[in-house]
């Protein structure tokens, strides 16, 4: 009799748990669309503003991002990824989204340097607890089959949110009666921008659940998780931890950099460098559907391979800035690379290492990342500073990627570390 009960039982749990599958791509997808597409990519906007009205350097304000994340990376990371294994991603997520929106809002009304790094700290807390790791763990858990393709749709939430944000900040800006003289509207505007990142992300973290489970998988959460030390102790950990962060310092260093380099070397106005943006981060959303779909197909690792190519690629386009259709081909290239960038590496790390350590694989090796997406920006803020040219920097920025890519051949196509 308790036979027949488990028996029929196993389909209705199986029908719930299908159906809930939306919900958590859905969670994931507005939860990257708030904290990495909104804040991540929505504050470079803002850089240009703030060197005109507060006389920072270019350094001084990519360094908001490279001291935050160089200070809660290596202090965080590790420790959110053992919170995710242990607990779930559900209530970290939701402490990141009230994070990352307080950042913003903070932000909105500095003028001194000190408290610029003060809300950057919780700029940079809100994506280590809010951001990739928990909704990378939450993806991996509900996903098996397709998880190339479920990580592909919620990370579109960072692509469109991304292609947004520009516009949205002009539109915002402008609203509150910015004009080419009068730049005080960037702070109502990016409080607002603060404001939407928690009205959007964090109803539906809130009503997500952890696994698909349900209880028993609460009560598996409570039992010690697998230990890491026979992954620290393989060789494929550092290399996919060094190629991810070589390939993220050259993305971010790009990126972070673009604002500061079409506006105040180019000269191109606030409208154009938005629609520009625009079109990267559009490029993005195709980058991350077709890597995402090509990886359920490939092997994941001449996938993350391509990617790191298309960044090293795209960027000495940079170079030709002025050319006709220089920057719409950069657009296009480097948007696609940026797309796959951030999205191949969980793919790659549970490959490799299985699902049930991602929280603490994923916590360390996003704290590495963590760091070259902070000194890559800085690092080429500060050359562009001392050389008068962007050269150097972009330079750097190609030998990066091209490094990432190197170190990727060596990882093996599957499963190596039990």
């Amino acid at each position: 009799m308790a036979i027949n009960q488990d028996v029929t039982a196993t389909p209705t749990v199986a029908a719930s748990t299908s159906e809930r599958h939306p919900q958590v791509a859905l969670t994931s997808f507005f939860a990257l669309f708030s904290i990495v597409g909104l804040a991540l990519y929505g504050l470079p906007f803002f850089y240009d503003f703030m060197v005109e009205e507060f006389g920072w350097t270019r350094a001084q304000v990519t360094s908001g991002n490279a001291l935050s994340k160089l200070l809660v990376g290596p202090l965080f990371g590790f420790i959110a990824g053992w919170i995710v294994d242990r607990f779930g991603p559900r209530r970290l997520m939701m402490a990141g989204i009230l994070m990352a929106g307080t950042a913003l809002v903070g932000l909105s009304y500095i003028s001194a340097l000190s408290f610029f790094y003060f809300f950057y700290i919780f700029n940079a807390l809100g994506y280590v607890c809010g951001g990739p790791l928990p909704n990378q763990v939450l993806l991996s858990r509900w996903f098996e089959k397709s998880r190339g393709k479920a990580m592909g749709f919620a990370y579109l939430g960072i692509g469109i949110g991304g292609a947004l944000v520009p516009r949205l900040a002009v539109y915002l800006y402008k609203y509150f009666g910015g004009t080419d003289v009068n730049h005080a509207a960037w702070h109502p505007a990016l409080r607002t921008i603060g404001i939407l990142i928690v009205v959007i992300a964090l109803p539906m973290a809130f009503f997500v659940r952890d696994s698909p489970a349900g209880r028993s998988s609460e009560k598996a959460q409570r039992q010690p998780p697998p230990p890491i030390r026979p992954i620290l102790r393989s060789p494929y950990f550092y290399i996919l931890a060094f190629g991810s962060m070589c390939s993220v310092a050259a993305v971010g260093g790009t990126y972070q950099n673009l604002k500061l380099f079409l506006s105040l070397d180019q000269g191109f106005g606030q409208e154009q460098i938005a629609s520009f943006l625009s079109w990267i981060l559009a490029a993005s959303i195709f980058g991350r559907l077709f890597m995402g779909w090509l990886a359920d197909l490939v092997s994941k690792k001449y996938v993350m391979i391509l990617i790191y190519l298309l960044v090293a690629a795209a960027i000495p386009l940079l170079f030709f800035a002025s050319a006709p259709g220089a920057l719409f081909m950069f657009a296009v290239i480097f948007g696609i690379g940026l797309g796959g960038d951030y999205m191949i590496i969980p793919l790659m790390a549970a490959d490799i290492f299985g699902v049930r350590v991602m929280g603490r694989v994923m916590g360390i090796i996003l704290t590495a990342d963590g760091v070259a997406e902070a000194a890559g920006p800085w690092l080429v803020g500060l050359l562009r500073d001392r050389t008068g040219s962007y050269s150097i920097g972009f330079t750097l920025l190609i030998a990066l990627a091209l490094l990432g890519a190197v170190a990727v051949t060596m990882l093996p196509r599957g499963r190596k570390v039990e």
